[in-house]
């Protein structure tokens, strides 16, 4: 790392002002405050100073990502060798590599595109890089299917980026969260690649890794399944493992657990709004099977689908969400009682987490002013008393 630093300095003064390559400085910050902690500090104001600044906690979000992306990759190659009846003599080691080779070209589009933007907008604006989309780029191909062609992809992402962040001022004040408003994109202008009820499965042989499929195949989720049909049985102990057909990230409840554990040691989670999806969406359950209303137990709704990864990976982006305490209570309780609400009351579209968390990131605004505007009025009540 020394010889890297080194390097670094002896190259520095090139993308200075008045430097030959002073037109690439914000790409050259980009991947030096990357690489090391920057040691520059803020001139005015009122700052608090800190070695955790946002790169390294995009680089915890990543950490936590990485348990979901491997087992993702895992159950994808598994998926493929029981459909083709092949588990019996398919290796572990094929099934992972047979899926790392089917996203490989997802997670590369999507951060080749968003960061090509990101860059080219950095140097337009004369702005530093930001580092928002590091993990953005990992998060949009864990939660789109995994047939989503490479060219929709790419349009989704440049949408995440321009649309959702920069036209808004970049990192930290978009209002939605980019990777949910891009599989937003997909799933209104695409349909088709976006269906809400299937998941891809690979149709021919990979390197030799010995099992085929004669012709594009879908298989429907447990969650779809059970939309359908309410006499259906849900494998507990397979979702929470994660050996069930959907997206990459968010078939594992075990990869996700450790994925939250790692957020919220570091701190870069909220506990509390975590612990408010999940309390929102066990209540609403709760009286929907009481009514009758919905098939689906209150474990399988919790295991299933993108309610646990959502709950723990989106709904706890700290831009996006409520930022006052009490407000991150009721932004959690109100996604997850809206994700069931969809999910029960639209039999067209079996999942809601998507739809809940941008429906409350639009809504957190208000949360935290309601909030505010309580506090402040209990203060000047307490003060008239005084």
């Amino acid at each position: 790392m020394k010889a890297i630093r080194k390097y670094l300095n002896k190259i520095k003064p090139n993308f200075e002002q008045g430097g030959k390559l002073q037109a690439f400085g914000s790409v050259f910050e980009g991947i030096e405050s990357f690489l090391y902690v920057p040691n520059t500090t803020a001139k005015s104001g009122v700052h608090i100073h800190d070695a955790v600044d946002s790169k390294r906690i995009i680089s915890f979000v990543i950490i936590a990502l990485l348990p979901a992306t491997l087992f993702g990759m895992y159950n994808i190659g598994y998926q493929n060798a029981a459909l083709a009846g092949q588990l019996s003599e398919t290796t572990h080691l094929s099934m992972f590599i047979y899926g790392m080779l089917q996203m490989l070209p997802k997670i590369l589009v999507s951060y080749i595109v968003g960061l090509s933007i990101e860059f080219a907008w950095a140097q337009w604006k004369h702005e530093e890089i930001q580092e928002g989309y590091l993990a953005t780029g990992l998060l949009i191909p864990l939660i789109i299917p995994v047939n989503c062609p490479l060219w929709c992809l790419a349009l989704a992402c440049a949408f995440a980026v321009i649309f959702c962040k920069e036209i808004f001022g970049g990192t930290g004040m978009n209002f939605i969260n980019p990777a949910l408003a891009a599989r937003a994109f997909l799933f209104f202008s695409y349909p088709s690649v976006m269906s809400g009820d299937n998941c891809w499965v690979a149709k021919d042989e990979i390197f030799g890794l010995g099992y085929t499929i004669a012709d594009t195949t879908t298989a429907a989720t447990p969650l779809a399944l059970a939309a359908l049909n309410a006499n259906t049985e849900i494998d507990t102990t397979a979702a929470i493992v994660g050996l069930i057909p959907g997206s990459m990230g968010e078939t594992s409840i075990i990869a996700i657990g450790i994925g939250a554990a790692i957020l919220l040691i570091t701190g870069v989670a909220s506990w509390r709004i975590i612990f408010s999806v999940f309390a929102g969406g066990i209540a609403t359950a709760m009286l929907f099977n009481s009514l009758g209303m919905s098939s689906l137990s209150i474990t399988d709704h919790l295991i299933l689908g993108g309610f646990a990864f959502g709950a723990v990976f989106m709904a706890t982006d700290p831009v996006t969400a409520a930022r006052t305490e009490g407000g991150k209570y009721i932004y959690g309780a109100l996604i997850g009682c809206v994700a069931i609400v969809v999910r029960v009351m639209n039999p067209g579209y079996p999942e809601g987490m998507m739809l809940a968390i941008l429906l409350m990131n639009v809504c957190a605004p208000l949360i935290d002013w309601c909030i505010v505007e309580r506090n402040v009025a209990r203060r000047s009540r307490r003060a008239l008393k005084k």
